[in-house]
Parts: C-alpha cells; sequence; structure tokens
C-alpha cells in the first residue's frame, strides 16, 4: 500500500510517501514560514522527484489532531483535497499518537507534549507492549504541572518528546526519571503518520475524504473570546 503521509499540526510540517516498509522520501521543516507556504510544495516535489504518479497513491494519511487551530485546517484542506480529487480514502491520524510512534520498541513510558499555550500541553501517556504501541490516557488538553503529575505517579522513566519539551524542559529536568528523544524523533514526522495510518487502514479505519473530521482538545481563541465578550454583554458591562 502506498501512502502519502500529512502533518501540519504544530510547528514542523512534514509530508512523506511511505509503501510497505519502505520510506520512499520525507520532507520535514520547522522553520519560520508558514504551512499554507511550504506543505504544498513539499507534496509536489516529494512526487516529482520520485516520479510517483498521483493515481497510484492507495491513500491519504493525515494527522488529525490535536494542534494548532490553523495548522490542522491546513492539513485537513489538502488531505480532504487530494483524496476527493484522486477519489483515495483518508486515515485520520492522532498527531499524539503519531508523535508517541517516533520513539520504537522502548520499555519506558513515552508522553509527547505539544505546547498548547498558556501554561498548558496536549498530552498522552504510552507504552509500547508485544510490538504494539498502546496508548494508556486519553488526549488531554492539561497543565504542564498535571502531566508532570501523571508521569510522577507511574514511578517509571518517561522519555518526553514534542514541540513542547523546550518550553518546559527546565521544569522537566528537575526530575532525574524524565528524558528527552533526539532530535531526529522529537518532533512530526509524515512518516510516522503515513506508517501509522497504513496500519489503521488495514484495520479498517479509512473512511471519504468528506468523512475526515479533527480532533479538538480545547475552543480556539477566537471562540474564547467570544464566549467572554457575550459573558460582558449579559452581565451588563
Amino acid at each position: 500500500m502506498k501512502i502519502l503521509g500529512i502533518d501540519t499540526t504544530g510547528q514542523t510540517a512534514s509530508a512523506a510517501l511511505v509503501e510497505g516498509d519502505k520510506l520512499i522520501a520525507e520532507f520535514t521543516m520547522n522553520y519560520k514560514l508558514t504551512h499554507s507556504q511550504t506543505i504544498l510544495p513539499m507534496i509536489a516535489d516529494i512526487l516529482e522527484r520520485t516520479e510517483t504518479d498521483k493515481a497510484s497513491i492507495d491513500c491519504i494519511a493525515c494527522a488529525c489532531g490535536p494542534g494548532s487551530f490553523t495548522g490542522l485546517r491546513i492539513g485537513a484542506a489538502t488531505a480532504k483535497g487530494f483524496a476527493l480529487a484522486l477519489d483515495k480514502p483518508i486515515v485520520a491520524v492522532p498527531t499524539l499518537d503519531a508523535l508517541a510512534y517516533n520513539v520504537f520498541e522502548t520499555n519506558k513510558f513515552i508522553c509527547p507534549i505539544m505546547d498548547a499555550r498558556r501554561n498548558q500541553v496536549y498530552a498522552a501517556f504510552y507504552m509500547w507492549e508485544n510490538g504494539k504501541l498502546i496508548r494508556l490516557t486519553d488526549h488531554m488538553a492539561e497543565s504542564i504541572e498535571r502531566v508532570i503529575e501523571i508521569a510522577e505517579m507511574l514511578e517509571h522513566e518517561v522519555i518526553f518528546l514534542g514541540d513542547g519539551v523546550p518550553v518546559h524542559r527546565e521544569r522537566l529536568e528537575q526530575n532525574p526519571a524524565f528524558l528527552f528523544a533526539p532530535a531526529h524523533c522529537n518532533m512530526q514526522r509524515a512518516s510516522a503518520v503515513a506508517t501509522l495510518g497504513a496500519i489503521m487502514a488495514e484495520e479498517g479505519l479509512a473512511k471519504p475524504g468528506n468523512a475526515f473530521e479533527l480532533i479538538y482538545l480545547r475552543k480556539s481563541q477566537a471562540e474564547r473570546e467570544r464566549e467572554a465578550r457575550l459573558a460582558k454583554e449579559e452581565a451588563g458591562e
């Protein structure tokens, strides 16, 4: 199965082409350009340089969140556009699951954390068992203190990764049982999205492009500001 993977849920934009156990190509960028500037050129470059006919793609795998609201929508629009234009199915891969999948077959717990601002992170805890990545908690939007509290309750080494690590590293380093993934596997990678997407597709989780849905763990800033404004108006302020 040939899968096009896409991830624009965080600071990193990434696209990849995976077929079976072979990573054909991957383009990942963590730079100041916006995802709307980078993701389509990345995909076009991959297809051109690998001489891949778009029609030969069997499935689109797209990270579906949680993450940046703008990034989520850019990725979704891109993935749905390809899926609908090519009449191919799409797999919604949770961003945190794909991030955790970067760390393979360890006896330590894994905790990807994505910076959600306001001292919060998107996070979940995972472990490997019999060659399969197991999610131990729900995806959550919590304070970094709460995530640390959960990690300490495990009384075991925990590997942290994701763009939330640089933001909260000083706090995390206070616990010697907390470890950090190296640079090559600590950010979103579309190859992980595509590989995990292939497994999910085999489990029957691929859907038509118009059925693709995103994971939102909290309201957008615009929604929060609107609710605050309405509350003030109702209070006569």
